[in-house]
C-alpha cells in the first residue's frame, strides 16, 4: 500500500467537511444521531431530537408523494431493489426502468462512499424511457455499508471494488437476459469503471466517464486553482480573488488553502444547491429512514479512509491507458473539482477504438445530476447506436 500523501489526506478530509457541514444541522441533530443536545438547546429548552419527531408526518407525507411521483407504471417495467451476494457480502442495488428490452445501465457513484440510491430514484426518471438503470451502493456505501458494518472496512480496496462491480454486472446480464450492458461512472466511479473495463471489456457496450479523474490530486489542484482565479477575474468576484490571492497556488502546508479552493468551486459550480437538494430527496426517499442518511454519511467517511491511500497509484494507472470498447467523457463545462482541460487531455492520451470527449455548459462537476436531460441526450446519441 502506498502511504497517503499529507496534502491528499487534508483534501480528502475537506472534501467530506464540506459535504458534512451543509447537512449535519439536518441529519446529525442533537451530535450524531439523536444523541446528546447541545447546550443552546438547553437554553431555548427546546431539543432537537423533539422537533425532529414532529417532523415525521411531513417526512411520512413526502415519502409516499414521491413513491407515487417516481413509480414505474408502464406494463414492461421493472421497479426492484435487493441484497444480492457480490465479493462474500450482501451488497444493495435498485433495478428501474420502463421497459425490461431497452439497454441495462449500470451507474457508478462517486465518493467514494457517495451512494445516489438514496436520491437517485429522482435524478435518473428521465432515463427509465430508454435505459433500465442499475444503481448499487458499493462496499462501504449506502445501505451496503449498513448491512455489513465498519467490520467490513478492511475489505475495501480498488482491486476488491473492480471485482465487485465485474461480478455485478454478470450478475446483471444473467438476471436481465442481455449481452452486455453500458458503464456510466462519475468521479470516483471513473476511476473504478475503467479498472473495470480495462479487466473484463467484453461486458460492457461502452463505457461514459464524467467528472472524470484525470491527474493526481496535486496537478488537479494546480489547474483548478488557475481556473478558479480566471472565473473570479472575469466576474469582477473580489472575495473569491481576495480570498484565492491570500492562499496561493498550491501545495499547502494545511488545510486553508484546499478548503478556499473547495469552497468556490462548490460555489461557482453551484454545488451547494445541488448538495442541499439531494439531502432533500434522500430525507424523502420512499423506504428510507434517518438510520439510512446515517449509513449514508458514515459510508463515505468510512470509504474515503480507506480509499485515500490508494489514490496517487491509481492516477498513475490512469495516465495513457488502454480500453478495448468506445469511450466517451461528458464533462461539466465549469467543473474546477476535476478540471474540464485534464479531462480532455486524458481522452486525448486513451487508446480506445472510438472516443469523443463533450461539454454541457452551466454544468459543474455534478453535471450528470444537474443536467440530466442534457446528459441523457449525449447518452442516445452516442452509446444507443452502439447497441442497436
Amino acid at each position: 500500500m502506498i502511504s497517503f500523501s499529507k496534502n491528499a489526506r487534508v483534501a480528502l478530509y475537506l472534501i467530506r467537511s464540506v459535504i458534512y457541514i451543509s447537512t449535519v444541522p439536518i441529519v446529525f441533530l442533537c451530535g450524531g444521531a439523536l444523541g446528546s443536545c447541545s447546550a443552546q438547546e438547553v437554553l431555548s429548552g427546546r431539543s432537537e431530537a423533539a422537533e425532529l419527531q414532529k417532523l415525521e408526518p411531513a417526512l411520512k407525507f413526502l415519502r409516499e408523494r414521491n413513491a407515487r411521483t417516481y413509480a414505474i407504471t408502464t406494463p414492461n417495467g421493472i421497479d426492484e431493489a435487493i441484497y444480492v451476494e457480490i465479493g462474500g457480502i450482501e451488497q444493495w442495488i435498485t433495478i428501474r426502468g420502463e421497459d425490461r428490452n431497452n439497454p441495462v445501465l449500470l451507474f457508478l457513484h462517486g465518493g467514494p462512499g457517495d451512494a445516489t440510491n438514496p436520491w437517485g430514484y429522482a435524478a435518473f426518471r428521465s432515463w427509465l424511457k430508454y435505459f433500465t438503470v442499475v444503481q448499487w451502493d458499493q462496499r462501504g456505501s449506502g445501505r451496503t455499508f449498513g448491512r455489513n458494518g465498519a467490520a467490513s472496512a478492511s475489505t475495501i480496496t480498488p482491486d476488491r471494488m473492480a471485482q465487485d462491480g465485474i461480478e455485478l454486472a454478470e450478475w446483471v446480464k444473467k438476471k436481465l437476459h442481455k449481452d452486455k450492458i453500458v458503464l456510466v461512472g462519475h468521479s470516483w466511479g471513473s476511476v473504478l469503471g475503467f479498472l473495470m473495463v480495462k479487466a473484463r471489456p467484453e461486458l460492457f457496450y461502452a463505457f461514459v466517464g464524467t467528472g472524470q479523474v484525470a491527474a493526481e490530486f496535486a496537478r488537479s489542484s494546480a489547474v483548478a486553482y488557475t481556473a478558479l482565479v480566471e472565473r473570479a477575474s472575469r466576474e469582477g468576484n473580489s472575495q473569491a480573488l481576495a480570498e484565492l490571492k491570500e492562499v496561493g497556488p498550491p501545495p499547502y502546508k494545511d488545510g486553508k488553502g484546499f478548503g478556499v479552493i473547495h469552497k468556490w468551486a462548490n460555489l461557482f459550480e453551484g454545488a451547494d444547491v445541488f448538495l442541499a437538494s439531494a439531502l432533500g430527496f434522500a430525507l424523502y426517499a420512499p423506504g428510507y429512514t434517518i438510520a439510512d442518511i446515517n449509513d449514508w454519511f458514515d459510508g463515505q467517511g468510512v470509504s474515503g479512509e480507506r480509499l485515500g491511500p490508494h489514490f496517487d497509484e491509481l492516477d498513475r494507472k490512469l495516465l495513457g491507458g488502454e480500453l478495448a470498447i468506445p469511450v466517451f467523457v461528458i464533462q461539466g463545462a465549469e467543473d474546477y473539482t476535476t478540471p474540464v482541460s485534464l479531462a480532455r487531455s486524458y481522452l486525448d492520451a486513451l487508446h480506445a477504438p472510438r472516443k469523443a470527449f463533450t461539454t454541457i455548459e452551466g454544468a459543474g462537476h455534478f453535471a450528470v445530476f444537474t443536467k440530466q436531460d442534457e446528459f441523457l441526450k449525449e447518452l442516445r446519441m452516442r452509446v444507443l447506436p452502439l447497441i442497436r
